[in-house]
């Protein structure tokens, strides 16, 4: 029906790009008036912008002459005039949607436009990208046109102190990583000084590479942490336990015999991707650690431990997830193949890495703030994003984010050719396949980009090319200093480059070779500066002497570099342009539309194909039992290939179910993370507040009243008769926090007629009496500073143990399910409980802190923790839930919604 529609009407980008058509116009009509300015009255527009808008005018209004204004500029300084296509882009960016725009066709320019539009309001705009060098980059290179036109440009990237921060923030438009730009936001959050506060809002974001950002990374929190107080002695025991285990692999665990048959000590089950002990392996731990019963609750610290380290030795491999690097465990970005360096699986699992590697076991550390990124980027006010893919994941972008997904047409008509899928019965087959083809393009000299999945399939891949003498480059986590520069140049002729999925995105593979970075690396090799070779591309005026000959010396290699490319450009065309192979299908479509769309920029011509086994993870978990079937009917050799229409299919539906079960798991992350956004923001408010300078006074003393309506409650109850009240725990606990020792006094006589009422006006002209003589001791300014220092302190310690608190009730509320109750519900009602009981701790202990405070000299701020890491952690696990009382078939504790037999229960 959708198709049917589509058809008739045009699909909905096909409508969005034609209502956005006359606006497009309207710029390229400026053209002309635009090109007659001098550069003085090109740059004085940005002035006549900004006093526009503060006469009421709207950035709508003045929308299509600031972006002819940016066009013009972008023309003059950087050699660079914006397409149609490209404005259309930056309308859509502008309107806080989704641009998808295919590799080659100029995001990085095409955001200069929406950038410098809203930087006009003073707000600041963030433009965000995967990684330093493309911040890096992009700020350098861009920042030209922003500077020409009067506009600052900052640059977040790792390593900067806060002052540095703080101008890069204040600038009009700033560039960094989602990871700075989120940290940056949790450790505003953390400081005891308005100044020393960073960043100064969340206003607009542009997010480049939307996909990745936005969903491949919004399973795991941002973290930051402090020096925890566990010992790592147990990961090390837990590690020598399961080091002599016996291991059974299985695709999908339930589909076998129960697991008490099996001789093995514990299974793992791929597709769900867990490791779990048998009965056989759980009376082992029992032995090994001299315990009873291993699920007894007193031993969940042990049984935490071994199952860390079973997931270590059962689901994490070196080389893949992990690699080992001067004795440190990095993460691999399964996304990416880069190395994520200063990133560490939280709960524990990083520990379990390193005791299982022989390396040195790091404490665990407390939690001091977290966040996801899709509740991060929901802060800003208007959200923008653009990238080559966005459309598989269209309804992910609009349910999380509110986001619409534009695709916008190429400059020139698309010439890639995507070849049909190649399926081999095995690995050995594909891969002997897969060398042979490389081989052939190589002869004619037609560049291949080959796409792996991991690194150590990039290098038994090229290995086997060093065996058949094939010149290559291989760019995988292990040396990814270099790999843009490497990718830039993957499209010179007869170049072979091997990569893992996504190295070096955001980079233009050019065909015949880049020119800039030719001349570039010839000036490094000549002794030039990173500084001059960033003058060197420049156009800032200077009178530098180094700066000028720089530039000089960059033009001369720059053009002759392009003669010769231009010629080569020319060969590579005629033999078919760049031809992409990739070595396996990955779980998202999305990913493996992102190594096709290397190849045919801007019109050229390409070529991508996929080999594929049916010993590849993809098919061997989610592709149907069926296809193995017909493939062994026909009995075909290793080497022959098969391709047919229904294999294709097959795995695309095998894709489609990963990237769902994918999104369930998103959406069920941020259901529990949106329970603690809401939270978060009362704090941060609160902290706010007290940063601001705010008079706390009047919020002091409503707590006091709050406090003794709560002490009432508790030592009265229902009775209205004094003789039946808890007089000795009511004086007791007033005393604790305000009441000085014999004022709540009464006679025989005089309790006779008391009621709740004189006893709570009593405590409270108690209790005012003696803030206000606190007050007249020490001074207003004084009291007013303690009341700030008192509540910061204990607003910090209560929230981060609150944020262990509700880890641990997350880690557990699956059982709930087993009563057939929602867990994300009862996670919600019992985090309300534990929020408003930690709120009033926070007024309890303010105000106690405040009354019994003594004052030598002015008080002073302190911070309650301090960072020492943050990590971008691998979110929560899944607590394994072992019980005499679950019936096989009966829900799973854990709340997945499946029966325990499929889940824990394995």
């Amino acid at each position: 029906m959708k198709k049917l529609i589509e058809k008739l009407l045009g699909s909905y980008s096909d409508r969005e790009i034609k209502r956005l058509m006359p606006i497009v116009d309207r710029i390229e009509s400026l053209e002309p008036a635009m090109k007659a300015l001098s550069d003085e009255q090109l740059k004085s527009k940005t002035q006549g912008f900004k006093q526009r808008l503060s006469k009421g005018e709207t950035l709508d209004d003045i929308l299509p002459e600031a972006f002819a204004v940016v066009r013009e500029a972008s023309g003059r300084v950087l050699g660079m005039r914006h397409f149609r296509v490209q404005l259309l882009g930056g309308i859509v960016l502008h309107q806080g949607r989704i641009a998808e725009m295919k590799t080659g066709e100029g995001k990085t320019l095409v955001a200069t436009l929406p950038a410098y539009l809203n930087a006009l309001e003073g707000k600041g705009v963030h433009v965000v990208t995967v990684n330093d060098y493309l911040a890096k980059r992009d700020s350098e290179w861009m920042g030209k046109v922003y500077n020409f036109l009067g506009l600052s440009v900052g640059l977040i990237v790792h390593g900067l102190d806060s002052g540095q921060r703080q101008k890069a923030y204040n600038a009009d438009i700033t560039y960094g990583t989602n990871n700075e730009f989120g940290f940056d936001y949790l450790r505003d959050n953390m400081v005891i000084y308005k100044e020393d506060m960073v960043q100064r809002g969340q206003h607009y974001a542009i997010v480049d590479e939307v996909d990745s950002i936005l969903i491949d990374e919004a399973r795991t929190p941002l973290i930051i942490s402090g020096a925890g107080d566990k010992s790592t002695a147990l990961y090390v025991q837990a590690n020598q336990f399961v080091k002599k285990l016996k291991m059974q692999k299985f695709i999908e665990a339930d589909d076998k015999q129960h697991h008490d048959d099996i001789d093995a000590d514990y299974i793992v089950d791929e597709k769900a991707h867990t490791a779990t002990l048998t009965q056989n392996g759980i009376k082992k731990a029992e032995q090994f650690f001299g315990l009873e019963n291993l699920s007894d609750p007193e031993n969940l610290t042990i049984s935490h431990h071994i199952n860390q380290a079973l997931k270590a030795h059962g689901i994490m491999k070196r080389d893949k997830d992990y690699v080992v690097k001067d004795g440190e465990v990095i993460i691999v970005d399964e996304f990416t193949g880069r190395l994520m360096l200063g990133r560490r699986y939280s709960d524990g699992l990083h520990q379990a890495i390193e005791a299982k590697e022989g390396v040195k076991v790091e404490r665990e550390s407390k939690t001091l703030a977290t966040i996801t990124f899709q509740n991060y980027f929901r802060m800003y006010k208007k959200l923008a994003g653009m990238t080559g893919t966005a459309q598989t994941e269209e309804e992910e972008f609009r349910a999380i984010y509110k986001l619409d997904v534009v695709v916008i047409p190429t400059n020139k008509p698309m010439q890639r050719k995507d070849m049909p899928d190649v399926v081999y019965k095995n690995e050995r087959g594909k891969l002997n396949a897969v060398v042979e083809h490389i081989i052939e393009c190589h002869k004619k000299g037609q560049p291949v980009l080959v796409g792996t999945i991991t690194i150590e399939k990039s290098e038994e891949l090229s290995n086997m090319l060093k065996k058949r003498g094939i010149p290559h480059e291989v760019l995988n986590a292990k040396y990814h200093e270099k790999e843009a520069e490497i990718v830039a140049q993957a499209g010179k002729k007869g170049a072979v480059t091997i990569a893992t999925n996504m190295a070096g995105r955001g980079t233009d593979i050019m065909l015949g070779g880049n020119p800039e970075f030719m001349a570039k690396h010839e000036m490094k090799k000549r002794g030039y500066s990173d500084r001059l070779l960033v003058e060197a591309t420049g156009f800032a005026d200077t009178d530098n002497p180094e700066i000028l000959e720089a530039r000089r010396v960059f033009r001369e290699l720059y053009d002759e570099f392009k003669k010769h490319t231009s010629k080569e450009h020319e060969e590579v065309v005629a033999v078919g342009g760049l031809q992409i192979i990739g070595t396996e299908r990955h779980e998202s479509r999305r990913i493996d539309n992102q190594l096709r769309g290397r190849a045919g920029r801007q019109g050229d011509p390409g070529a991508s194909r996929f080999y594929i086994s049916l010993e590849d993870d993809l098919m061997r978990l989610f592709g149907s039992e069926r296809i193995t079937g017909i493939v062994e009917a026909l009995g075909l050799e290793e080497d022959q290939p098969i391709e047919h229409k229904i294999l294709s299919n097959a795995i695309e539906n095998a894709q489609k179910k990963v990237e769902g079960r994918n999104f369930d798991i998103r959406k069920h992350v941020l259901q529990y993370d949106d329970v603690m956004n809401q939270q978060r923001e009362v704090i941060y408010g609160q902290r706010q507040k007290v940063l601001n300078g705010e008079d706390l006074k009047p919020a002091i003393l409503k707590s006091i009243e709050g406090i003794i309506d709560n002490m009432l409650r508790l030592y009265t109850g229902e009775s209205p008769h004094p003789d039946d009240w808890n007089w000795t725990g009511l004086i007791e606990y007033a005393e604790s926090i305000f009441l000085p020792r014999g004022a709540l006094e009464y006679t025989r006589e005089q309790m006779e007629d008391l009621t709740r009422e004189d006893v709570r006006e009593k405590l409270l002209k108690i209790a005012l009496e003696r803030y206000e003589a606190k007050e007249q001791e020490i001074g207003s300014e004084n009291m007013r500073e303690l009341e700030r220092v008192v509540m910061l302190k204990v607003v910090d310690q209560k929230w981060m143990d609150h944020i262990d608190n509700m880890d641990q009730l997350r880690q557990g509320i699956g059982l709930r399910a087993y009563g057939q109750r929602d867990p994300v519900v009862e996670y919600k009602f019992e985090g309300f409980d534990m929020f408003e009981e930690m709120i009033r701790n926070i007024q309890e202990d303010t105000v106690r802190i405040i009354y019994h405070a003594h004052i030598e000299r002015p008080p002073e701020r302190e911070k309650v923790a301090e960072p020492i890491e943050a990590i971008h952690g691998d979110g929560p696990s899944k607590p394994v839930v072992k019980g005499e009382k679950i019936g096989r078939n009966d829900p799973c504790p854990c709340g997945s919604g499946k029966k325990y037999k499929k889940c824990c229960g394995q």
